[in-house]
């Protein structure tokens, strides 16, 4: 019985927080949610594919593993343009993105990645390291991929999932 008031007591004062939260102005509401719920970065990864198949991949200088070209998006960017502005910078490749982007959310770094297929634009073999970031670039058949950094694996079997194929794929030393 006691615990039954207790629940009572509970939901009213809920339903008073409610109730107070939406007198609160939009600016206030949004100010109230940032604080409250967890904060999450949000990056752009390509999975850029030549015409032969092969798979453009990156070492980051700070990474020991392989990884696809991308990373954070600035405050207010658009999704697939800062996966293109990534591409350019880190690889100075232009991309075309094909169909839907998967995602992929890491709830322990806080972190969701937008994961998307892309294709050079023109010839890609005048891709090369355009960052302090990337210490080597090299394009590996699918079926022969390196070790890949966790967020890459990822970016893999998220792909594959959306077009409903099965995915198995290496992974190394993040």
């Amino acid at each position: 019985m006691a615990s039954r008031a207790l629940s009572a007591v509970a939901a009213g004062g809920y339903g008073l927080a409610l109730r107070l939260y939406r007198r609160l102005p939009r600016r206030a509401r949004l100010f109230v949610v940032h604080k409250t719920h967890p904060a999450f970065t949000v990056g752009a990864i390509s999975v850029i594919e030549r015409g032969d198949g092969a798979l453009l991949l990156v070492r980051h200088s700070y990474r020991h593993a392989w990884g696809f070209p991308g990373g954070l998006l600035k405050r207010g960017e658009d999704v697939a343009a800062g996966a293109r502005r990534e591409a350019m910078e880190e690889v100075a490749l232009e991309i075309e993105l094909l169909g839907e982007p998967a995602v992929v959310v890491d709830p322990g770094p806080r972190r969701v990645d937008v994961v998307f297929r892309a294709r050079p634009v023109g010839d890609p073999s005048g891709a090369h390291a355009d960052s302090p970031e990337i210490v080597e670039l090299a394009w590996f058949p699918p079926d022969a991929l390196p070790g890949l950094q966790h967020e890459a694996a990822g970016a893999l079997v998220a792909l594959a999932r959306a077009s409903g194929q099965p995915a198995s794929v290496p992974t190394g030393r993040a």
